[in-house]
This record gives structure tokens, C-alpha cells and sequence, in this order.
């Protein structure tokens, strides 16, 4: 990109001027990055283009998803172009540090957890192999929500990533789609066939703003990501501001805004239902159409679109892919439905991430056929067909054909919806889908066995090891070469290290700096002061009940119960959380109040202080998680059996030297098998031993009153060990003792604190030994890289070429 560090300065000078007409070390950080950042984002435009033409004719990938977390893509773009030492020491000869600019950038707010994170993974291995593909997903102007912690709480404050505007993202208003809510059908028969006519309607402008994904050393190609931005027809009203009727005046302007706000508004009352599914088909509409417009814009026709394209779905939020694709196929280009079907089910396949009933989307039919009735009615013609298919298998009785359509109970199944219009539906780990096939999906399973398969998840290496631990990564470079960040299962060639004295000093110092740099960033966002010298033990994700933070919270309260002697002899431990709960998870906000209480009673505590830390980080985000990750000893992954249908976290901290304390669980189940029983913590039940003793019946009380650990530790839930009140924890406790502690917490203590001993001792008492098992991970995380969870992709279920 830059033949020298003078060509640099001569290029950034000039960008400066053009951006804000003064010299770079006048303007402020924040100006400063933004010129560094337009400087880059030019430089990709221009080569983006060459790519678009260069790959015209590949088959394309278009991955939906309500989420897409990129975090800071300067950080990203300057490593991928291989510039950062000429940028880092151009800038210091302007009295400007590197470190400072990159510091100006903000998270982009298109996500909340896991889901987001992975999408983003996969968009940068697609870019990397070389496959022509493009994101969708709304682009909100706030985001999930920026997480504050004011007297203990999460409190949910507006998170204006687009303040300052986004220099990595172009606009491209003349791609706009009309997005059609509401009204009425009406239905014509003419010449032997039924038309169908959306009649007073309202009506919104989806605009694209595309962001660009490029990839490390990759300069023959980039991809995008494609936000929609909602807009009205008309975005004023001149009469009715003339006569004085203001809000008339900007009233379609506020109605077109509301849905791109926010990500995942509140749905516990009905407008927040309605918003949600508004927004999936905003969203959707956009993007199928703006597909089909594009394809037949370049080819002609519509012909052979199916053999062009494939449309992934990325959880059930952009399932209604199916019946927009059907309403276009139908409705605007006149195809018979046998043919319109087969297409459809041809292009799209989807991808389940939960196991959890509740987590399945449901819509009801009413509202459904309020927000878009052209897309009921179509629904309502895929149920009645697939219905009408089973009818006639004598296995299929009434029961088991209502267990299975699509439309029951006066509600729209949007997983049944995903299976049935797809041809392939994969898990995304062994595990999950397993349980999908044997359990939650079983009755579509035993219909199209054909369709079922698993994808084990995987995350970017570049991501969370190249752009987050410079160290580890260096050092890696340096003893096994840099080919790695190419081909991940390079990192195998380290197991031979872990017998090597120079490597294992040199990682430690690493390791013991990451923990440094995190002290640093804890101490600014907590005012807590942590020491690196002791354990980093982490627990970072998505609040939720299955996920169990609770059971680490009880594990540290265990302790707190311990007498001066046995605290006196831990080893140094830092207790580390993050996440956000749902803003109305009330049960998730407890959680959160629970770790800010535990950590106000440990952290100043004169005895215990002087042991233990708890720290609750937040506004989790992938950047602090890019600092997070690198510095973790322990990695807690403790979902209950059966529950978690992944896990990403559990790969990030694996690849970057941390140490899985977990049970046998999503993912954790291919890292145990992978690295072998020595260098991971297995406990608790698994999903066999949960499902006997669901059969038995589990009685928590019963395990609660003949153990007096359990019995104090719990009691100290209502009895203000906490201070602030009796009563404020009277929800986690009843979670546990009136509710049937559903996600066995109570049963699983001791296994779990047993576990976290045997992870402390052997940090505290063979430090060679924990050093070899954080080596021998990262050798082994290769696999879990998303470049080949991309490749089964390619091979399994989208049928393209890998460019490299």
C-alpha cells in the first residue's frame, strides 16, 4: 500500500488536509484517526472494485444475520496490509502514536453475543479462501445498548458508535428497496392462475451502506457487509409543518427511524413484538431483493439464479428469507410455485444455535399477518403443502402432523419454518447436533434425515490471536514461521516447544504482560486495582441461567466462607466476569447485581482482598474481549450438559493459552478430544447422567439440607451477606430452590469446586505443568479456526470454489 514511511507521511498529510485543512499534529486524536482511517478505507475502495469485477461471475454467498460484531477495523486493515511497522514510525516522526489513533475507534454496535461474533468470523475466513460473499443485517443506530454499572446495576445507556460518523462504511443510495408493512391482499383469478395484489400499504426506503472485509495479506480480494438503513418515502411533510402540525410533519420520518434503533427492543410488551418482527423483514425484504434485482440487472433473467446463489440464514431472525424469496419468485416474476419451491429450498440453508425451547421464535399469526399478509398467506400455503405431504404416511397421525407444521396453536414456528424451506440444516457442534436430531428436532429430523448436518463453529484466528495478542503471535511467528495465519493448523508444529525451556520463559513473560495490560484496562473501567501475579480466572459471555455464572459466583462465595488459614494459603486468584443481560432478563440483571455485590464485599475486605478479586468489566465488546482473552489463565465454561449449542469463547481463550475449565458441553466436548484429558478440567454431569436424573426426579432440597456447604452459601443469598437488603437476591434463590434449580447447580457444586482446586493447585504448586497444557492448546486450536468451518460450508452445503 506503501512503498516507504515517507510515502506514508506525504499520503496521511495529504489526507489530513483534504479531511480537516490543517497538518496532522494540530488536529485532535480523534480527527487524527479519521484521517488514518479514510486513508485506508480508500485504498480498500479502490481495490474493491477490481474485486467486485474480477469474481462477477463466481457463485455468490449471502449470509443473513441479525448480528455481525466486526469490532475496531483499523486495527484489522493495517495488519492486513502488512503496514503497521512503516504507519507506527511515520507517525512517530509526526509526534503521533499509533496506539492513541486506534484507541479513537468505536465497536460498531451490530451485535450483542455470540451470534454477531461468529458472523464476523465467517465473513473474514469467506474473505480470506477467497469466496465471494456478502453479509446482511440492519445497521443500528444505537446498537444492543451501551452497559453501565451505577449502584451495582446494569443500567442500559444509548450506544452512539455513529456519532462521529463510521469511515469504514459507503453509502449507496442508488441500491435502495421499498419495504412494504401492513395492508391488504387482494386476489385476482385470471386466465387459470391466482394473482395477488398488496394493497394500502405503508411503506419504507431500505438504504445499503456497505462496510468492507478484507483479510490478512489478502489484496486480490474483499467482500462486504451490507447494513440497511431505513428511510421515508417522503421525509417531510411541507403542509402540515406550515400549518403547524410538527409532528404530522416529521411523522413518516419517526416511524421508518424506530426500526433501525435498536437491536433486539424489548418484546415483554406487544409493540416491542411487533418492532422485532418488523425489523426481521425490513431486513430481509432489502436483502433478497437487492440480490435478485442485482442478478438479473448482470444476467438478463431470472434464470439459473438457484445454481448462482446460496442465502444462509444465521439463527431463525432472517427465516423469513423463505417467503420473500417465494413472494418475488411468484409475484413478480410469474413462476409456478413447484418451481418457485424448488429454487428457494435450492438457495437457502440455516444454521441453529439453540437447544432451549424458549429460544425458538414464535410469532403469532395474527401479528405475522398484520406486519406483511402477503408473507402469512405464502407461510400459511408452505404448511398447508407440507401438511398435505404427510397426510397420506400412516405413521403421521393428527398429533404428530400438529407436532410438525409450521402454523399451530395460532402461532407462526419460525424453526420449522427454517427446516422446511432449506435444504440443509446443520448444529454447530457435535454435541448440539446430536440433540437436535435425537431430541429438539427429532420429528424433522425423521422426515429429512437428508438435511441434517453438523458444522462445528470456529472463529478467526487473525481476529483474536493476530490482531489481539501481538506478543503470542510474534513469538509464534518466530519459532514455527508466519504460515500459520494462513493455514491455522500450522500451530500443531508447537507441540515440540512445550519441552523448550527459552519458549515457555518467553511465553509466561507474555502471558504475565497480557495480564499487565488487562490490570490497566480493569483499574480504568472498575477503579479496582488487580494483581497480574495472580490467577486470571475468566468467565465472559452472555448472562444467562444455563450458562451458570451463579455456579462461579457460589464457588467464590465458598471461599469468602473459608477460615484465615485456608485463605492465607490460596494462591492470589482474580475472578473475572463480563456480559450483558437482556434489559428485561430480570433474572440475568440479578446475576450482574450479584457479581458487583460479591465484588464490593471481597475487594474490601482487608483479609480476603489480600487473595481474591472479583471484577464484573462492562460494556463487554469485541475489542475489551480482544484484550481479555490473551491475558486468561483459567477459561470458564461451565454451561449445563446439553445446553450450550457452542461456545466461541471457549476456542478464543483456548488459542490464546488459557486453560478450559468446563463441562462436557457444546464445543467443549471436540477441545477435551482434541487436547486429551491432561490438558483440559472436565467436570460435572454430562448430558446422559442429566437425563437420568430428570427420569429420578431432582430434588434440590434434598441436596441442599444434607450439605452444609450448600446450605450456608445459598442462605447467604437472603441473609444480607451482601448488605444492601435482605430481599435482593430472593430471585437466584428462588431459581434454586422453589423453581427445581432447573440447570443444576446445586448437584454440580462440588464436582465444579473440586475442579477449580485441582486448576489452582496445579497452577500454584507445578507452574512447568500448566505452562505445557496453555502451550498445548494454542497448538491444538487450529482446528477451531473459522477457516474450516468455512471450508465444510463450501463443501457440504454451498457448492462454491475456494480462490486462494
Amino acid at each position: 500500500m506503501f512503498k516507504n514511511k515517507d510515502d506514508f507521511k506525504n499520503r496521511y498529510r495529504e489526507q489530513c488536509m483534504t479531511e480537516f485543512a490543517d497538518e496532522p499534529n494540530m488536529l485532535k486524536p480523534s480527527e487524527q484517526y479519521l484521517s488514518l482511517a479514510s486513508l485506508f478505507s480508500e485504498e480498500i475502495r479502490k481495490m474493491w472494485t477490481v474485486s467486485r469485477n474480477k469474481r462477477r461471475m463466481d457463485k455468490k454467498i449471502y449470509y443473513f444475520s441479525s448480528e455481525f460484531l466486526i469490532g475496531h477495523i483499523l486495527t484489522q486493515n493495517i495488519k492486513s496490509f502488512k503496514a503497521e511497522d512503516i504507519v507506527r514510525e511515520g507517525l512517530k516522526d509526526m509526534n503521533i502514536l499509533l496506539d492513541d489513533l486506534l484507541k479513537q475507534e468505536k465497536d460498531a454496535g451490530l451485535g450483542n453475543g455470540g451470534l454477531g461474533r461468529l458472523a464476523a468470523c465467517f465473513m473474514d475466513s469467506m474473505t480470506a479462501l477467497g469466496i465471494s460473499a456478502k453479509g446482511h443485517s440492519i445497521r443500528y443506530n444505537h446498537g444492543f445498548f451501551r452497559q453501565e454499572i451505577k449502584n451495582f446495576e446494569q443500567v442500559e445507556a444509548a450506544d452512539d458508535w455513529l456519532k462521529n460518523g463510521y469511515p469504514w462504511e459507503t453509502k449507496r443510495p442508488g441500491a435502495e428497496v421499498i419495504v412494504r408493512f401492513g395492508g391488504h391482499v387482494d386476489i385476482e383469478y385470471i386466465n387459470e392462475r391466482l394473482y395477488f395484489n398488496h394493497e394500502d400499504y405503508s411503506a419504507v426506503k431500505a438504504v445499503p451502506y456497505d462496510v468492507s472485509i478484507m483479510s490478512y495479506d489478502n489484496k486480490e480480494h474483499v467482500n462486504s457487509l451490507r447494513l440497511w438503513d431505513a428511510e421515508p418515502i417522503e421525509d417531510f411533510d411541507f403542509m402540515s409543518f406550515n400549518n403547524g402540525d410538527y409532528e404530522a410533519a416529521f411523522k413518516s420520518e419517526i416511524e421508518a427511524q424506530k426500526l433501525t434503533q435498536l437491536l433486539y427492543p424489548a418484546d415483554n410488551h406487544p409493540q416491542g413484538r411487533k418492532l422485532r418482527l418488523m425489523q426481521e423483514y425490513f431486513f430481509v425484504s432489502a436483502g433478497i431483493n437487492s440480490i435478485i434485482d442485482d442478478y438479473v440487472t448482470f444476467h438478463g433473467s431470472i434464470d439459473n439464479i438457484e445454481e448462482a446463489i446460496a442465502v444462509h440464514i444465521n439463527d431463525t431472525h432472517p427465516a423469513l428469507c423463505i417467503p420473500e424469496l417465494m413472494r418475488v419468485f411468484l409475484d413478480e416474476y410469474d413462476i409456478l410455485w413447484e418451481k418457485a419451491w424448488e429454487m428457494t429450498t435450492k438457495i437457502i440453508s440455516y444454521t441453529n444455535h439453540t437447544i432451549l425451547p424458549e429460544a425458538l421464535e414464535t410469532w403469532s399469526s395474527e401479528l405475522v399477518r398484520e406486519v406483511q399478509p402477503r408473507i402469512y398467506m405464502i407461510i400459511d400455503e408452505i404448511n398447508r403443502r407440507f401438511v398435505e405431504s404427510l397426510v397420506d404416511k400412516a405413521e403421521y397421525d393428527h398429533t404428530k402432523i400438529h407436532d410438525v407444521s409450521i402454523i399451530k396453536d395460532n402461532s407462526v414456528h419460525m424453526a420449522a419454518l427454517a427446516v422446511v424451506g432449506s435444504h440443509s440444516v446443520n448444529g454447530v457442534a457435535a454435541i448440539h447436533t446430536d440433540i437436535l436430531k435425537e431430541r429438539v428436532m427429532k420429528s424433522y429430523y425423521d422426515i429429512f434425515p437428508e438435511k441434517f448436518n453438523n458444522k462445528t463453529n470456529g472463529i478467526s484466528h487473525r481476529t483474536f490471536l493476530l490482531n489481539a495478542n501481538q506478543g503470542l503471535s510474534d513469538l509464534i511467528t518466530e519459532s514455527i514461521g508466519d504460515k500459520w495465519i494462513k493455514d491455522p493448523y500450522e500451530l500443531k508444529k508447537l507441540i515440540e516447544y512445550k519441552e523448550d525451556t527459552s519458549f515457555k520463559e518467553k511465553f509466561s513473560k507474555i502471558k504475565y504482560q497480557n495480564k499487565i495490560e488487562l490490570s490497566k484496562l480493569i483499574y480504568d473501567l472498575t477503579s479496582y486495582k488487580v494483581s497480574p501475579d495472580s490467577i486470571f480466572d475468566i468467565q465472559v459471555k452472555r448472562i444467562h441461567a444455563y450458562k451458570r455464572q451463579l455456579l462461579n459466583l457460589l464457588g467464590i462465595m465458598y471461599r469468602c466462607n473459608q477460615d484465615t488459614q485456608y485463605i492465607n494459603n490460596m494462591e492470589p486468584h482474580t475472578f473475572i466476569f463480563a456480559g450483558k443481560a437482556a434489559p428485561s432478563y430480570t433474572y440475568a440483571k440479578s446475576i450482574i447485581r450479584l457479581s458487583n455485590r460479591l465484588a464490593q464485599r471481597v475487594n474490601n475486605d482487608s483479609v480476603l482482598s489480600k487473595k481474591i478479586k472479583v471484577i464484573f468489566i462492562p460494556n463487554f465488546n469485541v475489542s475489551i474481549a480482544q484484550r481479555i482473552y490473551p491475558a486468561a489463565d483459567i477459561s470458564q465454561q461451565i454451561s449445563t450438559a446439553g445446553m450450550e449449542a457452542s461456545g466461541t469463547g471457549n476456542m478464543k481463550f483456548m488459542m490464546n493459552g488459557a486453560v478450559t475449565l468446563g463441562t462436557l458441553d457444546g464445543a467443549n466436548v471436540e477441545i477435551k478430544e482434541l487436547v486429551g484429558n491432561e490438558n483440559i478440567c472436565i467436570f460435572g454431569m454430562n448430558v446422559d447422567d442429566i437425563a437420568k436424573i430428570k427420569k429420578e426426579g431432582y430434588d434440590p432440597w434434598n441436596v441442599m439440607e444434607k450439605d452444609p456447604v450448600l446450605r450456608k452459601v445459598t442462605g447467604q443469598l437472603k441473609a444480607g451477606f451482601f448488605g444492601g437488603g435482605m430481599d435482593q437476591f430472593n430471585d437466584i434463590y428462588d431459581s434454586l430452590m422453589v423453581y427445581g434449580d432447573q440447570y443444576y447447580i446445586l448437584q454440580d457444586f462440588h464436582s465444579y469446586f473440586n475442579h477449580c482446586k485441582m486448576c489452582e493447585d496445579s497452577y500454584k504448586n507445578d507452574r512447568d505443568s500448566f505452562v505445557k497444557k496453555q502451550i498445548h492448546n494454542i497448538a491444538m486450536s487450529g482446528h477451531f479456526s473459522s477457516d474450516r468451518t468455512i471450508r465444510e460450508y463450501v463443501n457440504d452445503i454451498w457448492n462454491v470454489k475456494i480462490n486462494l
